[in-house]
């Protein structure tokens, strides 16, 4: 199995390409070749031109094509429309193609009949779906596919436009034509024929759970008890308006279904407080807003990858969520694909939505990355694959920007479970090596794990960071030493958020009075300081009822082979002392 690219540059010139791609690869044996199509562009005239000149070139050859906000060859963009011809070298291998106008046709009435289709081919190994933007939920589609075979591969795209914020889209194929309300299918399989999918996230879940407690299909109506949409509002900032869904893109909601992980964008919001969503929710559903962490992504990346290269692929389909080309804006749009480049070739393209079928059950997905590896032929069990280059990692930070917003507004609520926090800390944690008012380690424990970081500095650099509340004396005179402790409760609750500890898996310790001492294994000076960071804002936006806004000063500093903790100590004391004298509120390096 190999594919061809044909470059699509305007008519004369593709009439040219198209010879010359006859004149060189073409077998006289249509059952042999499929061209996928690709288009940025959705006007019908231009795409039925094209396909017309591919029909006149190869009348007998199938061809199918949808709409897309990206073309991707071998894991780089490419020109706003792509040909590639996917051709089978194995007698055996076989395809299908179906197309079905979803206004013609009810949902049930598709799914009844592909599931007879694939009974009817025994040699089905993989289905490969394109959609056009559904208006609503794609749950009862999945769910009508249940009886396919569980050993058949599912997964694919929703098409989509340049502009992902808008309906537009459109499918079209040999047997169908173009079409802006239809779905398209390419059944593959034969007995050389293998195939394996994965997906691929790397979003992480934020803060507290959410449970849902009214939804009416895709219409997400309400969060414990108060409007869904509410939930984005207070913790995101996100305004109830024409800009909402690209303002949610980076932030899906994320939970388990169908025993798997799912991210789900809302599509948009309404009037009335409610959110649609792409997919039903179920009311009874546990669900937490999610952000996305480059580290992870490419850490699931570098494993994922590794289980492609084994399978020995000869091309991989690709479909990507557009929100994860806008997510790496500071990078090529490309970025996270570049462990897939030397496995083998690739089409796709960047979707509105994307399906796979994992545990038996198949889903839609959004921002998340699908990958369908195929081959013909066995693999020698002689031949083992290359290994993966190595590849620089990323720094762990900065995170987005409106995660110390996010962390800022679930203090409160942190606070307010302070006392059973405590309970459970104190019941996890021995007392001999903890502070009783905040469940911290005491100073006796943070010196003694200072030392045993600096006995494997050599091999593995750390930083520490010392932060003190400012004028924390005024807060005891003003509002008395029981508002105090509310005060240092507060900001130790802080410290053990787990979306702040997941930056980086320090250790924290209450150095005495008001002063915390934190140490930052694997962390450098600068990835430190931007730790730090964000907890100075964190606790500077976090409302403490009854008394005025606090903040904090921080100092940091990196252990060196030369450190005793004496001069560590007191270099990172010093840098604290210089955070205080220059105006407070604010994050000292030295």
């Amino acid at each position: 199995m190999k594919q061809i690219r044909i470059v699509y540059q305007g008519k004369e010139s593709f009439q040219k390409e198209l010879q010359d791609f006859r004149d060189n690869y073409w077998m006289n044996d249509a059952s042999s070749m499929l061209f996928h199509i690709y288009s940025e562009i959705l006007e019908e005239d231009v795409v039925n031109e094209l396909c017309g000149m591919l029909e006149q070139a190869f009348p007998e050859v199938s061809y199918i094509g949808c709409s897309t906000s990206g073309n991707l060859i071998d894991c780089q963009l490419s020109e706003e429309i792509i040909v590639v011809a996917t051709i089978f070298e194995y007698e055996s291998t076989k395809i299908k193609t179906f197309q079905y106008d979803l206004k013609e046709h009810t949902v049930d009435w598709i799914t009844k009949r592909l599931t007879e289709e694939a009974s009817e081919n025994p040699w089905l190994k993989a289905i490969e779906m394109y959609f056009t933007i559904p208006e609503g939920s794609t749950t009862r589609f999945c769910d009508g596919l249940k009886d396919i075979r569980p050993d058949v591969q599912i997964f694919g795209g929703v098409s989509c436009s340049d502009d992902i914020t808008s309906d537009a889209s459109c499918v079209f194929s040999k047997t169908g034509g173009y079409s802006e309300s239809a779905i398209i299918i390419v059944f593959y399989g034969g007995d050389d024929f293998f195939v394996d999918s994965i997906k691929i996230t790397g979003w992480k879940p934020l803060g507290r759970k959410f449970f849902v407690t009214k939804s009416d299909g895709c219409i997400l109506k309400e969060l414990n008890g108060i409007p869904a949409y509410d939930i984005y509002r207070k913790y995101l900032n996100i305004n109830n308006d024409e800009n909402f869904f690209y303002n949610t893109l980076e932030f899906p909601l994320f939970y388990e279904h169908n025993e798997t992980t799912i991210l789900r964008v809302p599509v948009a919001s309404n009037a009335d407080g409610s959110i649609t969503m792409s997919s039903d929710i179920e009311v009874g559903s546990t669900v937490r807003i999610s952000y996305g962490d480059p580290k992870i992504i490419l850490e699931s990346i570098a494993e994922d990858s590794q289980r492609i290269r084994e399978f020995c692929p000869d091309l991989l389909h690709i479909f990507s969520c557009a929100a994860r080309r806008t997510f790496w804006t500071a990078k090529e749009a490309t970025y996270e694909l570049e462990p897939f480049r030397d496995i083998a070739s690739s089409l796709g393209f960047f979707s509105h939505g994307e399906f796979i079928r994992t545990n038996n059950c198949l889903n839609q997905h959004n921002v998340t990355l699908v990958i369908a590896a195929m081959r013909e032929g066995k693999v020698d069990a002689s031949d083992n694959p290359v290994d993966a280059p190595k590849r620089k990692t990323m720094s762990k930070i900065p995170l987005v920007s409106r995660l110390a917003m996010f962390i800022s507004a679930t203090s409160l609520e942190l606070e307010e479970m302070n006392r059973e926090l405590e309970t459970a800390n104190q019941n996890l944690q021995s007392a001999a090596i903890t502070d009783g008012l905040t469940g911290l380690y005491n100073r006796a424990e943070t010196q003694a794990r200072i030392e045993e970081s600096l006995a494997r500095v050599k091999e593995d650099n750390f930083s520490i960071v010392m932060l003190d509340i400012d004028n924390f004396k005024q807060v005891n005179d003003t509002y008395g030493h029981q508002e105090g402790d509310k005060v240092i409760i507060t900001l130790a609750n802080i410290l053990q958020n787990e979306q702040i500890r997941s930056s980086s898996k320090f250790s924290a310790g209450r150095w005495g009075g008001e002063e915390f001492m934190l140490i930052l294994p694997d962390t450098d000076v600068s990835a430190a300081s931007l730790i730090a960071e964000l907890i100075r804002q964190c606790f500077a936006n976090t409302i403490l009822p009854g008394i005025r806004p606090q903040t904090i000063s921080l100092g940091v500093t990196q252990a060196t082979v030369e450190d005793s903790i004496d001069t560590l100590c007191t270099r990172v004391d010093t840098a604290l002392y210089k955070a205080k004298k220059t105006g407070k509120n604010k994050v000292v390096v030295l």
